[in-house]
């Protein structure tokens, strides 16, 4: 891999419509035009780097993804682009087209470092929250933009939007479905829009943005809601659709409210006055919630205010807790209906843990039982105090002292002062000066307590160093096979490019290295990958007469009738070199037997199978 590529992030962009890919026709309306955007992004030197393609690509960068300009302090950026068929107004999108959204992500997920979704305004929200939920276990950056004004006209917010957003999916590990807008990042299901036409069109009233984008980037790393399960990403692609959104309103009809609450419905948002009240006086009402909830309708109570949370602490608000109505705490409605639809999917799951889970926060979308106070500033401060720093200067120590003292800890293994760092609010993603997680130095040192500590807490399979190692190639490099399960396990999968494994696999073959060579397979490697000069670590194996390494190759299945660019299978080069043994093998696998033959030392060529 060349260093030019390896400095590259890859991002998949999917276009699904909306205003930001739209031309004006000759009457000056604005229209989809199919397979336009992208031919004109490749005339944008804004969005499309011609130059620095064809020096990536070749003779082949029409065809290749696209390029961004370099920006200074930050990775290249390759994108490849992926039009829907049908370009939707986003007043058209519905549950299955979030469902093919998702579905897409999950096809793809292994092949990017992070997702940019190209959407119409109005109901970005509802697919914003809808996705969330859908994707579990998330550990890469999703962002959802668009844009009040279509990218190619003089006076866009789109190339902003898109350029920045494109920036944050390739070098920032947020794994969360997240809206840019106007140089914010928001948490997706904490996002509503605000304004039919301002281009800060979005906001997010009652959670702060993940990421504010200026002369600097700045990430509140801390408010990053993480995945926290030794589990690999998956889609939960059916909804449930029999839920809906009830706004009370004064002198609202019971025969209205009743009508709605009827079958197929099994799930409301129903949208209360200020801190979640209704009329208290209105027993018609309460008898018909009452009625709903009993026949096992999951009812939410949601406020209509765009700011706050719903509360028991006004009897309005209480007689809806006495009906078994469910605190919708501070959820925006297109989050709680969207959660609705996720978790009435879940057939595995019985009434009561439905309800259970809809007022827990399970993707950052409420804000739940205030956590403990955090004691971080207590250590900082006394530092701070102590050296007479300035506020900016505290900031520099938190990113200092946290991650030196968490890499001590794992190197220690010490999980008591790891729970301890994460109460002063330590990050268990933070970097040390190589962009070494606590993740890499556990993987390398091949501690798999601390490994699975450090999963359940939010550590990062996907973060890479300044050397682009991460932590699975490090427990690769170790030769740690447990560590290996176990970050496959969380979704952990193999960054290099197929030649690099190629190499790779051919450089452990030749020193037989059948560890190491055991370590790629379990992380997901093709033991047939070719290298460079298309030979298969079975053919490097025979080149240095490594008999054990070949005999574990051939048991793994190797395809043994590769041949290389001098035109040699593996079997036609051990006979060019005269390797008997190595040949009677090779047959002997040609004819469905397989393993070393008895007159076959199990080692060879001074070595003992590891470097």
């Amino acid at each position: 891999m060349s260093s030019e590529t390896r400095d590259c992030r890859r991002v998949k962009v999917f276009y699904t419509g909306g205003t930001i890919g739209m031309l004006r026709n000759e009457q000056g309306a604005l229209t989809p035009v199919p397979n336009e955007f992208e031919r004109k992004l490749r005339r944008n030197p804004q969005m499309h780097d011609e130059e620095f393609a064809r020096k990536l690509f070749g003779d082949s960068a029409e065809m290749a993804p696209l390029v961004l300009p370099e920006v200074q302090g930050m990775k290249r950026i390759t994108y490849s682009f992926h039009e829907y068929e049908s370009l939707l107004d986003s007043s058209n999108m519905t549950m299955e087209d979030w469902a093919q959204i998702a579905n897409d992500v999950h096809q793809v997920y292994e092949m990017y470092d992070g997702f940019v979704i190209l959407h119409g305004t109005d109901t970005l929200p509802y697919t914003a929250s809808a996705l969330s939920f859908m994707c579990e276990n998330l550990g890469k950056t999703i962002i959802i933009t668009g844009s009040m004004i279509p990218i190619f006209d003089v006076r866009s917010d789109g190339i902003d939007n898109f350029l920045s957003a494109l920036i944050l999916a390739g070098n920032y590990i947020i794994p969360e479905v997240s809206v840019y807008f106007n140089y914010r990042l928001y948490r997706g299901n904490r996002t509503v829009k605000v304004s039919s036409s301002r281009f800060d069109a979005f906001d997010s009233p009652n959670f702060p943005p993940l990421a504010t984008v200026g002369h600097k980037i700045e990430v509140a790393y801390r408010e990053i809601y993480r995945p926290c399960s030794i589990e690999k990403f998956r889609v939960q692609s059916n909804l449930n659709s029999h839920v809906g959104l009830l706004r009370i309103f004064p002198s609202i009809p019971t025969a209205t409210v009743k009508s709605f609450l009827q079958p197929p419905i099994e799930g409301v948002v129903l949208q209360t006055y200020g801190a979640g009240n209704v009329p208290s006086n209105r027993t018609d009402l309460i008898d018909v919630f009452r009625e709903a909830t009993k026949r096992g309708v999951i009812i939410i109570n949601c406020t209509q205010c765009s700011k706050g949370a719903v509360s028991d602490i006004y009897e309005t608000g209480k007689t809806l807790y006495d009906v078994n109505v469910t605190p919708g705490c501070d959820m925006t409605p297109e989050a709680a209906l969207t959660k609705l639809a996720y978790v009435l999917s879940k057939d595995e799951w019985d009434a009561e843990t439905k309800r259970v889970m809809m007022k827990s926060n399970i993707r950052g979308e409420l804000t739940g039982e205030k956590p403990p106070q955090l004691q971080e500033w207590d250590l900082i401060d006394s530092v701070a105090r102590t050296l007479h720093l300035s506020s900016q200067d505290v900031e520099q120590l938190d990113s200092i002292l946290f991650p030196s003292m968490l890499c001590s800890a794992v190197q220690n293994s010490d999980i008591n002062k790891l729970t301890e760092l994460k109460g002063y609010g330590a990050n268990m993603c933070a970097t040390n000066s190589d962009l070494r997680t606590p993740l890499h130095i556990a993987s390398a040192l091949g501690n798999l307590e601390i490994v699975r500590y450090l999963l359940v807490n939010g550590a990062s399979i996907h973060e890479r160093d300044r050397n682009e190692i991460t932590p699975l190639l490090d427990a690769i490099q170790g030769e740690h096979e447990e560590v290996i399960k176990v970050l496959r396990q969380c979704g952990a999968h193999l960054t290099l490019s197929l030649k690099e494994i190629g190499d790779r696999l051919c450089s452990a073959a030749s020193y037989g290295q059948v560890k190491r060579l055991k370590s790629y397979k379990l992380a997901g490697a093709n033991l047939s990958q070719v290298d460079v000069s298309g030979r298969t670590a079975l053919h490097t194996a025979i080149m240095c007469n490594q008999i054990e390494a070949v005999n574990y190759l051939i048991l793994s299945g190797v395809n043994t009738t590769t041949k290389d660019k001098l035109g040699f299978s593996p079997i036609e080069l051990a006979k060019h070199m005269q390797l008997e043994p190595i040949v009677e093998m090779l047959s002997s696998n040609q004819d469905g037997q397989q393993g070393l033959p008895s007159t076959v030392s199990r080692t060879s060529n001074g070595t003992n199978g590891h470097s």
